[in-house]
């Protein structure tokens, strides 16, 4: 765990304070789980479902917010079992699936989600033309039910297709009504509206938070990273924590903590449950 400024050891030890009001907000890929070039394949760290039990006692809730549908994130992190285990001792697990579209929690056990957006069948007939024109026929297209992503990590040069696509595919999800969200090797294209930052901000409130930490890796989760600086500005504890890589240092300037990867994202909750015990031993 490394401290981005002595600010950064200050909102730590803020939020260490009013831990127990405090939300746990985790992004999941890259994240909790390892980034890899199959993403059905994308299990969480084998650390982190313990960690994540030990840690429910110290803390007010668990979030996992991700663009993933829940149903896969569920399946992928164990996290219904996850949830029962926090659930067992009288914490609440939640978790948003594509970016916020979709709401679960271990206290609700089912997955609430809207229709389909209007333009995305529309989005998805037209989508094999922009690849072919593209040179990127061969690239892996993740169909998520609310959202389509469209994957550049198995082609040859990855980065440069991804680039080579990023253009046409926003002026085609303009043309259906869709926004996209680039990614790690990867663009998703979604309706408009929903993202991880407003999640942050009706949890925060419908939980009466008095602190919120949020960890992430990608421009996906910048939203969430500027609604916990906002939080930060109505007087709660916040913590903004970096799951950092090669391949993507947007959140680096923003972040007060920064961990290597989902290993390092392991190694610092259980410093924070640590610390939050020694805190409240201390009295």
């Amino acid at each position: 765990m490394q401290f981005s400024s002595m600010e950064g050891e200050h909102r730590y030890a803020d939020l260490v304070r009013v831990a127990d009001r405090t939300i746990v907000g985790l992004d999941f890929d890259g994240t909790l789980s390892p980034i890899v070039d199959d993403p059905t394949r994308a299990h969480i760290h084998p650390d982190a479902a313990d960690v994540l039990v030990e840690l429910a006692p110290q803390v007010l809730a668990i979030a996992v917010i991700t663009g993933r549908p829940a149903r896969q994130a569920l399946d992928l992190g164990g996290l219904e079992e996850v949830g029962d285990a926090i659930q067992g001792v009288g914490k609440e697990l939640f978790l948003f699936g594509q970016y916020g579209n979709e709401r679960w929690s271990s206290r609700h056990r089912r997955i609430i989600a809207p229709r389909p957006p209007r333009g995305l069948a529309t989005f998805e007939r037209d989508l094999p033309r922009t690849l072919r024109l593209a040179g990127a026929s061969d690239a892996y297209v993740e169909d998520k039910g609310l959202a389509v992503a469209v994957h550049t990590r198995r082609l040859p040069d990855p980065q440069d297709a991804f680039e080579r696509l990023l253009p046409p595919l926003r002026s085609l999800a303009e043309r259906h009504g869709m926004v996209i969200e680039p990614g790690r090797s990867v663009i998703e294209v979604r309706s408009p509206g929903a993202h991880k930052g407003m999640v942050v901000e009706k949890l925060a409130a419908e939980l009466g938070a008095r602190g919120f930490m949020f960890a992430g890796d990608d421009l996906g989760d910048l939203e969430a990273f500027e609604a916990v600086a906002e939080l930060e500005k109505q007087g709660l504890a916040a913590l903004r924590v970096c799951s950092a890589s090669q391949e993507q240092s947007a959140l680096l300037p923003l972040s007060d903590v920064v961990v290597k990867g989902p290993a390092g994202v392991v190694s610092l909750l259980r410093q924070l449950r640590l610390d939050i015990m020694q805190s409240s031993a201390r009295g």
